[in-house]
């Protein structure tokens, strides 16, 4: 069956208005002050929290 009336575009983008990506929450890190995803290890020092860092590679560029 078709639809007995054409859908106007304001209803359409009022029930499309939550699809919006969400932007991404950064939060510093509180040993080196680079920014990280909060509940992840630091990508540049590695800690997580007081009790736990996490060793991380350096590359080594001569």
């Amino acid at each position: 069956m078709l639809p007995v009336q054409k859908t106007s575009k304001a209803r359409t983008r009022k029930r499309r208005s939550h699809h919006a990506l969400k932007p991404i929450h950064y939060t510093s890190c509180p040993q080196c002050g680079n920014a990280r995803l909060p509940h992840c290890a630091c990508d540049n020092c590695g800690y997580v929290n007081p009790s736990l860092a996490l060793a991380v590679k350096q590359d080594e560029k001569a």
